[in-house]
């Protein structure tokens, strides 16, 4: 099977896409993570980038943002015509990459408003703050809050308002649900629901596999750093095999 789904990934790596990464190698030191992965995203496409713990996903969207560790060695990533795998971390926000990492990095001292507005300092600015507000109300009625005393789930809604504060083209999520109640897991799905109405391009990394697989168009499978899958991402929930191979669900 994964010599076919291979074929397929990389026949589709040829399609014309808004984000596309041929072929990318990296290491953490001598540690040999992400492995000749290839993929394509549309415009307005939301991405499931799933796997086993270990499978490479998080250093794959490190990779993207272009943070330096891992090193990318090998490969091109292509935004909108431009050339991500030229560029570093800086670089790639200013063309509008957005990482929201796992810990979600909320700045300690800085109220809610000033985490939103910190990240307006430096052009290109994207969503006003209180169209922010408006998608995340709960962030409006805590404007004057420390952001590091929010809720797990209010601080997500802070790390996703403080990335749309900028001006993207891809927003990449790491663990967005992790640790928050299937509540506030439904909260933020909707975000980003209505996030993709907007033609915001998505790719989300996730352990809760069925959730981030119900949200999805497409889902990219990792197993020990390579792309085992490229499809559908219904056709994953519909694939009982697959999932109890890859994904153990």
């Amino acid at each position: 099977m994964n010599q076919a789904v291979n074929m397929n990934a990389n026949h589709a790596s040829h399609a014309p896409a808004y984000f596309s990464a041929w072929d990318i190698h990296s290491y953490y030191g001598e540690s040999y993570i992400v492995q000749g992965v290839s993929m394509n995203v549309h415009e307005g496409e939301i991405l499931a980038l799933l796997g086993r713990n270990g499978a490479g996903k998080t250093s794959t969207l490190r990779s993207i943002a272009r943070i330096g560790e891992p090193m990318v060695t090998h490969g091109e990533m292509w935004l909108d015509h431009q050339p991500l795998h030229e560029m570093n971390s800086h670089q790639a926000a200013r063309a509008g990459v957005a990482l929201v990492p796992e810990d979600r990095r909320i700045i300690q001292g800085l109220t809610v408003e000033e985490n939103l507005k910190l990240a307006q300092i430096a052009p290109p600015r994207g969503w006003s703050i209180e169209r922010i507000y408006e998608l995340f109300p709960r962030l409006g009625e805590r404007a004057k809050q420390e952001g590091t005393t929010l809720s797990g789930g209010e601080q997500q809604m802070l790390a996703i308002g403080r990335a749309l504060a900028r001006d993207i083209k891809l927003l990449l999520l790491d663990e967005p649900y992790e640790g928050l109640a299937p509540v506030i897991v439904h909260e933020i799905e909707k975000t980003l629901m209505e996030i993709r109405s907007l033609g915001i391009t998505t790719i989300i990394v996730e352990q809760n596999a069925v959730a981030a697989l119900k949200l999805a168009d497409r889902a990219v499978i990792l197993d020990m750093g390579q792309v085992v899958y490229d499809g559908l991402a219904k056709d994953v929930l519909d694939n009982e095999e697959l999932r109890k191979e890859y994904l153990a669900i």
